[in-house]
């Protein structure tokens, strides 16, 4: 792997009330470091359960507990901080948020996402910003934030319950950090969204679940802090400012191996972020609100024929197929790539076809496998993208999408099942 390992080391089991039959997680060995798959298995009669309403909550703080106000924009760079950061005014060609009118129906969204968001030797970021363009999309990149922070200067970092400057995966290196810089950059300006993976990919033992509402907030400043003053700490001078304001532009992220979201939900109500994606285990349903911010959690689609649902992570396919190896036997790739498009292809139809739920999809710029989920991301944005009525959108453009919709179609779409296309000018009103 050309970006750093050691990336999941606990998982645990959906936490959900419906079906009963989850089978749980195992724990495995990946690139000589124990992690975490986040593979989750359950019998399907391919019927989902009925999901549940849930209500729109209200309006957001601004960053860090103060309201944070947009200056108006004059057409000239505003250098922040120390010149790592910048404004440069607001995002352009970011999907329009309408209410449905009655009868309409929804669009079908698709969020792609990375964890990570390093751009290594195998140049995954650029590819997947060549694609997004490529085929009018926009996706999600959670960058960790210790990826902009040099090794020489690890001890920068005190993660919770751990020892300062260490860290459950490796530094960048320079090299590597002046090209997640430039892409980066490049990708907000392509209208892709940043968000955060947080720091230090701590899972397990000592992680997010046993974490405490301060050590959350602990870690999202430092996160910020090595975004906001990559320039002090790197001394280097050649690159330009990111041209847009974390602070501002942040506004959810996913942490690490889907851990602790309880005490993060808490934390995160002083940033003004408006979503959370470190939920699993869900079934295609019209996503709510937890403690006022929307939950997008990874989801379970129909997985080998339907006999099972799995999760929609390139992680997960990798945990099932080859038993969490990084490279299995080669004669398989081809049968590994296709059950793992066929999936999220299985995923997407049911929706589309039915209720319009929005699709998540987890993933990583890794070549597990011989690089086949890659390979099956490609053909799925290819197939999918170019659709009728399919907007494949960040977290963030969702988000504003779902807060201009009336409470009562957002209650209504939770009651369809996924895969049944219900008469729209009965949901819509």
């Amino acid at each position: 792997m050309n970006s750093p390992s050691g990336r999941r080391r606990k998982a645990r089991a959906p936490r959900r009330s419906a079906p009963p039959q989850i089978l749980g997680l195992a724990v495995l060995l990946v690139a000589a470091s124990l992690v975490a798959g986040y593979l989750a298995l359950t019998r399907s009669d391919n019927t989902a359960p009925t999901a549940s309403s849930g209500g729109r909550g209200g309006a957001t703080k601004g960053s860090a507990g103060t309201n944070r106000v947009e200056p108006e924009w004059d057409g000239k760079t505003k250098i922040l901080g120390d010149g790592s950061t910048s404004y440069t005014g607001p995002q352009t060609g970011q999907l329009k948020a309408e209410p449905l009118k009655p009868g309409e129906k929804p669009p079908q969204f698709v969020v792609f996402s990375w964890d990570g968001a390093l751009a290594g030797d195998d140049e995954l970021f650029q590819h997947y910003r060549k694609m997004a363009k490529d085929y009018n999309a926009h996706m999600t990149f959670f960058l960790t934030g210790i990826y902009l922070l040099p090794k020489s200067k690890k001890d920068l970092y005190s993660p919770p319950q751990h020892p300062k400057g260490s860290a459950a995966i490796s530094f960048a290196t320079d090299d590597h950090i002046r090209t997640t810089l430039e892409q980066l950059g490049k990708a907000w300006k392509d209208g892709n969204e940043i968000g955060t993976h947080f720091n230090g990919h701590f899972c397990g033992a000592k992680g997010g679940d046993d974490w405490s509402v301060e050590e959350w907030k602990s870690e999202i400043d430092q996160f910020y802090d090595f975004v906001e003053k990559w320039k002090t700490n790197t001394g280097f001078k050649d690159i330009d400012a990111l041209p847009f304001d974390f602070k501002k532009e942040v506004t959810g992220g996913r942490a690490p191996c889907l851990e602790g979201q309880k005490n993060l939900l808490k934390a995160i109500k002083d940033y003004g972020w408006r979503y959370d994606a470190s939920s699993s285990g869900d079934y295609q349903i019209w996503p709510t609100k937890k403690n006022g911010v929307w939950d997008f959690p990874l989801q379970l689609l129909p997985y080998e024929g339907g006999d099972y649902q799995g999760l929609s992570m390139d992680f997960n396919f990798l945990y099932n197929q080859s038993d969490g190896q990084t490279e299995g036997p080669p004669v398989n790739y081809p049968q590994w790539e296709r059950e793992t498009v066929d999936a999220y292809m299985a995923g997407f139809n049911r929706v589309y076809y039915g209720s319009r739920a929005p699709l998540f999809i987890g993933n990583h710029f890794e070549n597990w496998n011989g690089g086949i989920y890659m390979n099956a991301v490609d053909e799925v944005i290819k197939n999918v993208c170019t659709k009728k009525d399919v907007k494949c959108v960040s977290f963030k453009e969702l988000s504003g999408w779902l807060d201009v919709q009336k409470p009562s179609t957002l209650q209504e779409l939770r009651t369809l099942d996924p895969a049944q296309g219900p008469d729209w000018s009965t949901v819509v009103k």
